[in-house]
């Protein structure tokens, strides 16, 4: 074969294989929920690239089939002719054979190999993950035909292959995951509304989405605005409390300052009225949870699930405390502001100095 010949194919296969290694990332890394809208609308080229998703174990041995048999092409036809074109200007300076053939063939070498990683790898797997939902689009037709004309080979592959799989105890897939990350929902929840398909007045949907990018140490009433009761309060002073402050529950504080527990409303009212002037037993305390400022909202309702506890202490990375956390802030934060049932005024219970209180306090 003539020298240039073999230039030629070189670029051709270069040029086939980086198809299918974009075919292959842009049926990996696409996304449905971009297709799917197409496919709804009418694009035949958003069906065919659905399709191809949707078997992307197939389309995978494809890909992998040609990539294969371009790389095996290119080191049998365009090496050797970069090997020769290397080789007879060396040996027409009289550089002996001996040299001349494994110079001529190291240089070949490295630039087949450097053309087929970058232009035959790397750049179009670049490209393709960049524009993935764009590349699927453009690729995917063309990969289900030579996919139909290689069906039995392919088939035969992925045969061995899935078993091979299963030989490990793991299940292959022959679809890409359909499931949607938050970004995706939040893209789709957006683009409802500006269509006029879908009304978030009340703002639950957003706050939905912003619940799971807050911490504990955003939400969490610092230690210096919490109304806190003295642990010896007897209950006739934490009814009065109530009334005074509108709130529920109240963190209990030790004498030396720490924090002994919390109580609620109605631990208080089933003390008997003759120990009514008595301090409340420590027994009826509840216990705190502890929660780092650093961990996610969502993480922390999954704790105060757990434990049963409406009260959480905020712990820096020192592990002292920084505030307190109530249940019902984090509600807030996915249904708006909720007034607890003794509240009287619609002020948040660290709008109120210990002071304006007049309760014990830490």
């Amino acid at each position: 074969m003539n020298d240039w010949w073999g230039i030629f194919w070189l670029v051709v296969l270069l040029f086939a294989n980086a198809f299918f290694v974009a075919a292959e990332f842009a049926v990996m890394s696409a996304r449905r929920s971009q297709i799917e809208p197409k496919v709804l609308a009418g694009n035949k080229r958003a069906k065919t690239a659905l399709l191809a998703m949707e078997h992307v174990s197939v389309m995978l041995a494809v890909c992998q089939l040609g990539i294969t048999v371009c790389s095996l092409l290119i080191l049998n036809v365009a090496e050797p002719a970069i090997h020769h074109l290397f080789a007879a200007p060396l040996e027409a300076l009289h550089v002996p054979t001996a040299v001349a053939d494994p110079v001529a063939f190291i240089v070949a070498l490295l630039i087949v190999t450097f053309l087929h990683v970058t232009l035959g790898e790397m750049v179009p797997k670049n490209i393709s993950v960049s524009i993935a939902d764009k590349a699927v689009m453009a690729l995917a037709t063309p990969l289900v035909w030579i996919a139909r004309f290689v069906k039995p080979i392919v088939f035969v592959l992925n045969w061995i292959a899935n078993h091979a799989v299963r030989a490990l105890g793991l299940e292959p897939k022959d679809e890409v995951t359909s499931t949607y990350t938050i970004d995706e929902v939040q893209s789709i929840v957006e683009e409802s509304r500006r269509e006029g398909l879908l009304e978030d007045d009340a703002g639950l949907l957003t706050s939905a989405f912003e619940f799971t990018e807050r911490t504990v140490g955003d939400i969490a009433v610092p230690m210096g605005q919490v109304v806190t009761l003295d642990v010896d309060t007897t209950p006739d002073e934490f009814e009065r409390a109530v009334g005074r402050t509108g709130f529920s529950r109240f963190v209990m504080t030790e004498p030396d300052g720490e924090l002994a527990g919390y109580l609620h409303l109605k631990d208080v009212m089933t003390i008997p009225e003759e120990r009514a002037e008595a301090p409340i037993p420590v027994i009826r305390l509840r216990s705190l949870a502890n929660l780092d400022a650093d961990v996610e909202v969502e993480d922390a309702l999954a704790t105060m699930q757990r434990t049963g506890s409406h009260v959480a202490r905020v712990l820096d990375q020192a592990g002292a405390t920084t505030g307190i956390l109530f249940f019902e802030d984090v509600v807030e934060q996915l249904v708006g502001e909720i007034r607890d049932a003794t509240q009287q005024t619609g002020e948040r219970r660290y709008n109120m100095s210990v002071d304006d209180a007049e309760s014990p306090s830490a």
